[in-house]
């Protein structure tokens, strides 16, 4: 094993429960937190500074709440590990932060040992789901296919106007990676092989309906 430290951030605008995290995690030979930031929008500012391995991140938050972070960070530093910590346990908030690209979800009242367990296997890149997670997201039937973002759904709307991944990246300032590794997410929550199959999407469900050229 690596004796290389796992850098992480905790983001959490509930200071005692920051500083009791961050006890716990310092326990570990292994850990070493990097910092504790109370909104999405400081851990956005502070992110290339700090160069955390994991952030443990919650979802309500002022400023810049833990969705909109994860997705931003993710643009940023594509190579971060996100766990959503929260008291929420609701589908919605589940899957919403998975579409969004968290590698995790943790409800905050799991036994503290499954916080470093869920550390070790996102660093792994697996995903982590604590068991009330897994319970919410239990298939409620044939529709449970996961829904876009709202970045996947532009970035949908433009490919399925013809635009080159070039041309996406140029078009929302973000770099082509980005564009391409949204594309593949897309395609996979689809069930779509190609860019056909995109556009044909794109128009069966009206999304291309009073749009203009110069989007």
């Amino acid at each position: 094993m690596s004796d290389a430290l796992i850098r992480v951030l905790i983001v959490d605008d509930h200071p005692m429960v920051a500083e009791g995290i961050q006890s716990i995690l310092e326990s570990y030979d292994d850990v070493v937190v990097v910092g504790t930031l109370n909104n999405g929008q400081d851990a956005v500012d502070q992110v290339s500074d700090l160069k955390p391995d994991v952030i443990l991140m919650d979802l309500n938050m002022p400023n810049l709440g833990g969705l909109s972070a994860t997705e931003i960070l993710l643009e940023q530093t594509p190579g971060t590990r996100i766990l959503i910590l929260t008291m929420h346990d609701s589908p919605e908030y589940i899957a919403s932060a998975l579409n969004h690209g968290a590698m995790g979800y943790l409800l905050k009242d799991v036994p503290t040992e499954e916080i470093k367990l869920a550390i070790d296997s996102v660093m792994r890149n697996e995903r982590y789901l604590c068991t009330g997670a897994r319970g919410s997201l239990e298939p409620k039937g044939d529709n449970a296919r996961e829904s876009l973002t709202g970045r996947e759904q532009t970035i949908l709307l433009q490919l399925a106007k013809g635009k080159s991944n070039k041309e996406v990246a140029q078009s929302l300032d973000i770099s082509v990676r980005t564009v391409e590794t949204h594309r593949k997410n897309i395609k996979r929550k689809l069930g779509i092989s190609s860019t056909a199959g995109l556009t044909r999407y794109a128009m069966e469900h009206g999304m291309l309906q009073g749009t203009g050229a110069g989007f």
